[in-house]
């Protein structure tokens, strides 16, 4: 005779119920994220493979990109600073905005220092940017300054290779500079009792932060590579306490 199969009793449906719903859930949430990513605000971006790579770790290229983005970030700044400060443009004798922004960023790329901070050079020359008595143009020197900070924080390089090293807490440093020169940047005031720098707006019905999202970003990107590098060597450490573990208790012993 063939076995009768047993009829669920309602309190053992929904046991079942209970126990296959989290799983459907489950299942769904994995077809979610298998689905691909919406891509109306922009896509990400491979960088072609150049043969330079060839001579740098993962943190040296993370680093690479993170000083490149930050440089970006700095002229975008740059920009906005001179959208809303036209007379500082001016004080460079450019004869436009857009060949003020050309000039700054050949300074930037270049090794010369910034002839209006007089030879300064790092913090000095943002402590120069920032002061009252700067007559120049400040935002140019406010933002010259700022890169060289950066730079120098990475060891004086833009770009990074195996031979290369950097110092997680002066990468730690940078940030905390970075924050220190925006705190300044808002609350600063002339003579006149006026702000050095017009930068974001606060009052009004329209609030434009869009410069403390930037900053923003900068320090965001320090403070991750300075976690990368200080966990590079953590792990380094934490690796070779592993291969020596395994290397005397954890080897296979012979069957034969």
């Amino acid at each position: 005779m063939h076995a009768r199969p047993r009829t669920l009793f309602p309190r053992d449906a929904a046991a079942l119920r209970r126990g296959a719903l989290p799983g459907l859930l489950a299942a769904l949430a994995l077809a979610g994220c298998a689905s691909p990513a919406p891509t109306t605000r922009g896509e990400t971006q491979v960088a072609p493979l150049h043969p330079a790579e060839l001579a740098q770790s993962d943190v040296n290229r993370m680093a690479s990109l993170g000083m490149r983005d930050n440089l970006d970030s700095l002229l975008r700044i740059a920009d906005k600073l001179y959208r809303r400060n036209p007379a500082e443009w001016r004080k460079a004798g450019a004869a436009s905005r857009e060949a003020a922004l050309s000039q700054l960023r050949q300074a930037v790329e270049g090794p010369a220092p910034w002839a209006p901070l007089q030879g300064q050079r790092d913090i000095a020359a943002l402590s120069l940017a920032l002061s009252l008595d700067f007559a120049g143009d400040r935002v140019a020197a406010f933002v010259y300054a700022s890169a060289d900070m950066l730079v120098t924080a990475h060891g004086g390089r833009a770009r990074l290779y195996l031979t290369d090293s950097l110092d997680a807490q002066h990468l730690h440093n940078a940030a905390r500079n970075v924050e220190i020169a925006v705190w300044l940047l808002a609350t600063r005031r002339n003579a006149a009792g006026q702000p050095l720098l017009l930068a974001d707006e606060m009052a009004g019905p329209e609030r434009n932060l869009s410069f403390e999202r930037e900053f923003g970003k900068v320090i965001g990107r320090l403070d991750l590579l300075a976690e990368v590098v200080t966990e590079k060597y953590r792990r380094a450490v934490i690796s070779y306490v592993q291969n020596f573990v395994g290397g005397t208790f954890l080897q296979f012993l012979p069957v034969r």
